[in-house]
C-alpha cells in the first residue's frame, strides 16, 4: 500500500495527489487511497500471497468509495492507475508510464 504511494511521486508516475496535506479535498485524498489499496492487492496477487488476506482490503475500498459517494466510474479509474502502479514496482513498464 505504501509502496503505491511513492509511485505517485513526481520522479516516478507523478500522480496528482499523494498523501494527505491541510487543504485537500477529502475526493482527492480518497482517490489515491483506492489506488495505492488496489495496487497493494495487485502486487500481493503477484506475489502469490493468499486470497484470504483480501477481505480487510475490499472493507477498506468500500469504505473509501463510500467517501467517493458510490461513484463506480473511479473504481474503474483507480484500478487503472494501480496497475500502472504496480507495474512501475515490478518494473513491467515502458516509455508510455514515463
Amino acid at each position: 500500500h505504501e509502496m503505491v504511494h511513492s509511485t505517485g511521486h513526481a520522479s516516478r508516475l507523478r500522480r496528482k495527489l499523494v498523501g494527505r496535506e491541510p487543504g485537500e479535498k477529502d475526493d482527492d485524498y480518497s482517490f489515491e487511497e483506492l489506488v495505492a489499496e488496489f495496487g497493494a492487492c495487485f502486487l500481493s496477487g503477484q506475489a502469490g500471497i493468499k486470497a484470504g488476506h483480501f477481505e480487510n482490503s475490499t472493507s477498506y475500498i468500500n469504505g473509501w468509495l463510500n467517501v467517493l459517494e458510490g461513484d463506480r466510474k473511479l473504481l474503474v479509474m483507480a484500478a487503472s492507475v494501480a496497475q500502472k502502479a504496480a507495474d512501475y514496482i515490478t518494473g513491467n513498464y515502458g516509455e508510455e508510464y514515463a
